[in-house]
């Protein structure tokens, strides 16, 4: 297995890269870019997608763009069961609380990050060492027009409901696969939202998230089994 930091040119290359990391353990491709391994994720939260993408060369980092924005693909990194059951939902990215006149689903970032996603499932298992987690088979993914209008639907209902000065009303619960909930380090952090009146308010950053019912479902598609 060679790790590259280099971003690929292509996605051919990008998923040839994929399929190399298949069968590895997250303590083999550490070492092999001589990272040191966390005791566990709960203070090292994101470094296995932060492994992942340096395994791959991503290049966006923390931008509000792509992962390989060049190829139009994202980056995702999903925790499964052995029986390949997602084990948490999926961050997309920070959702905008203000100026969203005039944004549409087509210009959002949510749909912006979606319409190519590379899921790369690990063994998400925590009785299993983090260092001895498998990397299982990648998964590049288009959304179906059905799956898209499921995302855009929900979308439009969080965006209009922010718009309106509901964003503190908003919960987990909201959306088929889409969800929007609080995304900061602790409650202390605050950014600016609009309130019922429609004057700025304090509130918490929020982020989009994919529901774990809906990533079940597009891996069940990909492998073409029921996912239990």
């Amino acid at each position: 297995m060679k790790s590259s930091q280099q971003t690929p040119n292509s996605v051919e290359e990008l998923m040839a890269r994929a399929h190399q990391l298949t069968g590895f353990t997250l303590g083999e491709l550490a070492q092999a870019l001589g990272w040191p391994v966390p005791d566990d994720l709960r203070s090292a939260k994101g470094w296995t997608g932060q492994l992942i993408e340096a395994c791959l060369g991503a290049s966006a980092g923390s931008k509000p763009e792509q992962d390989f924005p060049e190829l139009g693909v994202e980056l995702k990194t999903i925790p499964i069961t052995a029986e390949g059951k997602p084990l948490e939902t999926t961050y997309v990215c920070i959702a905008p609380l203000t100026g969203l006149n005039g944004v549409t689903w087509e210009t959002s970032n949510v749909r912006n990050k979606l319409q190519r996603v590379l899921w790369m499932t690990v063994d998400g298992r925590r009785e299993q060492p983090l260092s001895e987690r498998l990397v299982g088979v990648p998964i590049l993914w288009t959304p179906t027009p059905e799956q898209e209008s499921i995302l855009r639907a929900d979308w439009e209902e969080i965006t209009e409901a922010i718009v309106l000065g509901r964003v503190d009303q908003i919960t987990g619960r909201h959306g088929i696969a889409l969800q929007l909930r609080p995304k900061a380090a602790n409650s202390r952090v605050e950014t600016l939202g609009i309130g019922p009146d429609g004057a700025p308010i304090r509130t918490l950053p929020r982020g989009y998230y994919l529901k774990t019912s809906f990533t079940q479902a597009v891996l069940q598609e990909a492998v073409g089994a029921k996912i239990e």
